[in-house]
């Protein structure tokens, strides 16, 4: 067995180990607002409940490793007290990854990502519309870990309303655990999905993705393509150019002699088998076409 002094060895390095190791963890999809009400949204995976009476949750917005610089999310909490943690199924996971990603200040996670913003009853984040199971919070208290980059902020969350979706629960007003379908981070780029085990999510651009808001409307409002779809689709930095696409179209005519002419629910469900391998940009290149 090897042996490691935590002290010995690089924090990046060590933060591998530990989500590698303490996984499947569940995910806090957090929203917030800042002092003018500009809303934010962000995964968190360092997270918990506690206690149910009083309900409290508890999730950790880590300092980062690479600068030591903190998240939205925490400012946030810190001036407002308040926060929503939206809990993440297999149907919202690619939009909840693309979420993400580190855009500036002041871009709508929500709008970025494809997801609805819906009003809470108590608190003044916004809910996840698409989420099972939404809990409005109030923040406790907030215990400082550490100074140095990957030190944690507990954000200690006490639950004042919370509403779960008809759709996941059974006749006796119980969660059905199946149709709930949780999915759970582990390390590098993988999750696990309840009962049906690990797969893979590729992790945002560093160099930010154009967001679903970007997409085109008739892809963006497509009645074939999923919220996940959507998701991948919206993880690139640029669109594949004419050129691109007409290479492509070419290359794939002798098994797809029709679909320049096909319509946009005949290219959108093509598009949809590449995505489910994978192939983002065969994909966009079938939805230019």
């Amino acid at each position: 067995m090897t042996s490691f002094d935590p002290k010995n060895i690089p924090t990046k390095t060590l933060h591998s180990y530990l989500l590698s190791a303490v996984a499947p963890r569940p995910i806090a999809f957090a929203s917030t607002v800042d002092g003018e009400g500009n809303p934010n949204l962000s995964p968190f995976s360092f997270f918990n409940v506690f206690s149910s009476n009083p309900p409290i949750l508890v999730f950790s917005p880590s300092r980062r490793v690479r600068d030591n610089s903190v998240k939205h999310t925490l400012i946030n909490a810190e001036t407002t007290k308040e926060v929503v943690i939206n809990v993440v199924n297999y149907d919202i996971v690619q939009q909840m990854s693309l979420a993400s990603t580190e855009y500036p200040e002041g871009v709508n996670e929500f709008e970025k990502a494809g997801l609805t913003m819906l009003k809470s009853d108590i608190v003044k984040p916004f809910r996840v519309a698409e989420s099972p199971v939404q809990f409005e919070c109030k923040v406790n208290d907030i215990i400082k870990l550490g100074t140095e980059g990957g030190a944690g902020n507990l954000i200690i969350c006490e639950v004042v309303m919370f509403h779960i979706s008809e759709d996941v629960l059974d006749k006796d007003n119980n969660i059905n655990q199946k149709k709930l379908d949780l999915v759970a981070r582990a390390g590098g780029n993988f999750y696990s999905r309840a009962n049906k085990g690990f797969f893979e999510v590729p992790k945002p651009l560093s160099a930010l993705g154009i967001g679903v808001d970007s997409l085109p409307e008739d892809v963006r409002n497509s009645m074939v393509l999923t919220g996940n779809d959507l998701g991948m689709l919206a993880n690139v930095v640029t669109l594949p150019n004419k050129k691109e696409v007409k290479d492509f179209i070419e290359s794939v005519g002798e098994n797809y002699p029709n679909v320049k002419n096909a319509s946009h629910r005949e290219k959108h469900k093509l598009a949809r088998n590449y995505l489910s391998y994978g192939d983002i940009e065969s994909a966009w290149k079938i939805l230019l076409s």
